[in-house]
């Protein structure tokens, strides 16, 4: 893609748009960013553009802005059916996302990892085990590091590891991921996307330009995933901890085991993987599926593994205060990943639960509450929503993660948990969810000091 001289609108300017602006000028590109937020919202992000000669437009998106572009990048914060973007198309002009600028670029094979959960824990493993296997890996995507800023750093030989979101998904053209992986499909963003089908289609699309060289990885425990095999011109891989499969990964007898079509060997037992639940056992099985794609020997699979520590936000362990323990799975945006969290603990919880709902039914916890569950706390916009769908032995309105905490520590005895596991996104109350996840930290934390 030339880029020198070029008329380029980045639209939306979270990190990856920022990131996307800065490269597209270090190209030779004429760049303007357009950004809904006012110019105090954005008051962080604005100098460094300015510095570099890129022109600002914040508070809306200007018609005229939108003309005579050569290039629309469109940040994945942006839906692509907004009255812009879909008059940019109608006219011709070509828009695209931020992944598929970077895959434009990216010189070496690309590991992509989607799901509706599991996508950060998955994709950091996999960037650990590919490069215990000696492999100059680098990561990013959804996950933090946007994929453009990789750019730089890479070379022919780097695996660049991407976690990819149903809307970094909306917006490709050519990616094509040499292993694309699929841990679940399970509703989510329906505020967004409104169906689930226009969901899975979304997700599918990692598959769009996959060839027979390439592979895919598909959990054949979850039903979307089985289907989305019929999908992609690739080698499907599956992973599974219910089941053995012809070709892929699996547990038998405690050890993990990796199938092809010509050999079968032991990876590692199960008893020495450090994270708590079956969702992740189900994250460890296709990330061993893609170290092994790539070449990497199973001892230094199973050097990885065992060396991997929790990823922040993630069913993280907090601290013990007066018996009971205290774990942070801000991460849990949606109801699935909350299903997962509950999961996780044979029972006793203090469950913190609520926030900016995404169009979730929320009915769906009601078994595990029942099971699991001694109290569940309520915050944020959803929670009033939450409080008419849930059946559980005790709701408390808490409204906010503060007063939520301060309850459950009151109300908890030692030997019980408390667990933040929202089911709903961060946007009403916090930043995001890695916000949401460390206000959470500091209170158990305060917690912890006054005792």
């Amino acid at each position: 893609m030339e880029l020198n001289g070029k008329r380029v609108l980045v639209v939306g300017l979270g990190r990856s748009g920022v990131a996307s602006a800065l490269f597209l000028k270090s190209r030779g590109a004429r760049v303007t960013v357009s950004d809904a937020k006012s110019s105090e919202q954005l008051r962080e992000e604005i100098p460094a553009l300015l510095d570099q000669g890129i022109a600002v437009e914040t508070g809306g998106h200007g018609e005229r802005t939108f003309q005579d572009q050569d290039l629309i990048v469109v940040s994945p914060g942006v839906p692509v059916d907004a009255q812009p973007i879909t008059q940019a198309r109608a006219l011709g002009q070509e828009v695209i996302g931020e992944i598929e600028l970077a895959a434009q670029f990216l010189p070496g094979p690309i590991v992509a990892i989607t799901g509706s959960n599991g996508k950060t824990t998955t994709t950091t493993l996999t960037g650990e085990i590919l490069s215990a296997g000696g492999l100059k890996t680098l990561v990013g995507g959804n996950i933090g590091t946007p994929a453009i800023s990789l750019v730089e750093h890479a070379s022919p030989e780097t695996v660049t590891v991407l976690e990819v979101s149903s809307f970094q998904l909306e917006t490709i053209r050519s990616f094509r991921p040499k292993i694309a992986v699929v841990l679940n499909v399970t509703p989510d963003h329906l505020d967004r996307h409104r169906t689930f089908e226009a969901y899975v289609d979304a997700k599918a699309r990692i598959f769009e330009n996959q060839q027979s060289g390439d592979f895919a990885v598909l959990n054949a425990d979850d039903p979307t995933c089985v289907q989305l095999a019929g999908r992609t011109q690739a080698q499907v891989w599956w992973f599974s901890r219910k089941r053995e499969v012809d070709r892929g990964a699996f547990v038998r007898g405690g050890q993990i085991v990796v199938k092809s079509a010509s050999s079968e060997r032991e990876v590692m037992p199960v008893s020495e993987i450090p994270l708590k639940g079956a969702h992740n056992l189900e994250n460890l099985l296709s990330a061993v599926c893609a170290g092994m794609l790539m070449g990497c020997d199973a001892g230094k699979i199973r050097e990885a593994v065992r060396n991997f520590k929790a990823v922040e936000h993630r069913l993280e362990y907090v601290a013990t205060v007066n018996g009971v323990e205290y774990y942070n799975d801000s991460k849990a945006t949606n109801v699935d990943a909350t299903i997962k969290a509950l999961e996780s603990f044979p029972g006793n919880i203090h469950l913190i639960l609520g926030g900016k709902d995404k169009g979730s039914d929320y009915t769906v916890l009601n078994d595990l509450l029942g099971q699991r569950v001694k109290c569940v706390y309520t915050i944020g916009a959803a929670a009033e929503k939450i409080e008419g769908q849930i059946k559980a032995p005790s709701v408390v309105p808490a409204r906010t993660i503060e007063t939520a905490v301060k309850q459950a520590s009151t109300s908890a005895q030692p030997g019980d948990v408390v667990l933040l596991a929202p089911a709903c996104a961060s946007f009403d109350q916090f930043q995001n969810y890695e916000h949401r996840g460390r206000v959470f930290k500091e209170l158990v934390r305060s917690l912890h000091s006054a005792n």
